[in-house]
């Protein structure tokens, strides 16, 4: 019999986890499928594991890893990914804006068509910040221009794959992940299911601009070398420049023999310079960063406990 396995990576989310369980529950108990749901505890501070452990007492369809620091949603994803027994494999965030109710469907689709995965997105952003909308839709078209990634506008994690398309994603074992753009860089035939935007059904969100703006940043640098290759093409502009000044600096001497005036706007050119060059290094120390962490080989994370014996605990 086929078997679905249900990805959930969690991270303080108490106030959540019994609305979500209850619901995806219902939802999988409908569908007529095996199943197991997938746990992974990102380092919570809050009661977030002791809850889990709960429902792994009473359901055996419940597993759970927990790790033993934070790592990130990301490594949260690949653990799951790694961990799994499914032939079909969904990510779902524990905040219930990714509607379990849409899984029914979703499996509809793949077992029905040929699909290797459904994939979510959202067709609106109410009760999102006006400015965090904007810049989201700009980072989307920003990213798709200057990548080879195919990242849908309002595309989300929550997402049903073939277990063939979840073992590619597990074989690309870069520290530095971006799975929104690994999801599209790898291919495959993707069905784009759109759904109306959802507010968390409790807690607080753990993205604040911040984090969100580091995230686009990762993805870009992850997935583009046009940034390196802008300060290569600035910087061939600007000796260009620089030498049809001298030029001209030279010609004005010859012909009528004025000296250099303007040590202000002298000054205000190379603050200016000055700028662009230490931009650049910065772009340029943004890729050498990430291949300083690759070249650790550190694992994506580190398992404190689990609730089986088979869960790899390091990788």
């Amino acid at each position: 019999m086929r078997k679905i396995s249900l990805i959930v990576p969690c991270y303080n989310e108490k106030e959540a986890l019994p609305f979500f369980y209850n619901e995806v529950k219902k939802i999988l108990d409908q569908i007529e499928i095996d199943y197991e749901i997938l746990f992974v505890n990102d380092g919570s501070k809050d009661e977030t594991l002791e809850i889990i452990k709960e429902f792994n007492k009473k359901d055996e369809k419940v597993r759970y890893i927990s790790f033993s620091r934070n790592f990130g949603k990301e490594a949260a994803m690949y653990a799951g990914f790694c961990n799994v027994k499914g032939d079909y494999v969904a990510v779902m965030d524990a905040d219930m804006q990714d509607p379990p109710s849409l899984l029914p469907e979703m499996l509809n689709i793949i077992q029905t068509q040929n699909y290797d995965s459904v994939a979510t997105r959202r067709v609106n952003r109410e009760g999102e910040p006006p400015v965090r909308s904007w810049f989201a839709r700009k980072f989307y078209r920003l990213i798709n221009k200057i990548s080879d990634a195919d990242i849908i506008d309002g595309a989300r994690d929550f997402r049903l794959m073939r277990k063939d398309m979840v073992d590619v994603i597990v074989s690309m074992q870069e520290y530095n992940r971006f799975s929104k753009g690994i999801f599209g860089w790898i291919g495959f035939r993707t069905y784009w299911l759109p759904y109306e935007n959802r507010e968390r059904v409790a807690g607080e969100t753990k993205w604040n601009i911040w984090k969100l703006f580091k995230y686009a940043i990762d993805g870009i640098i992850n997935f583009s070398e046009i940034p390196l290759n802008f300060a290569s093409w600035f910087g061939m502009l600007m000796t260009l420049v620089s030498f049809l000044f001298l030029i001209f600096i030279i010609v004005r001497k010859i012909c009528f023999g004025d000296p250099v005036a303007g040590w202000a706007s002298t000054i205000c050119i190379i603050v200016f310079i000055g700028g662009i060059q230490l931009f650049s290094m910065g772009i340029i120390g943004q890729y050498i960063a990430k291949i300083y962490t690759e070249s650790k080989h550190r694992p994506h994370y580190i398992v404190k406990e689990a609730s089986d014996e088979k869960i790899k605990r390091v990788h």
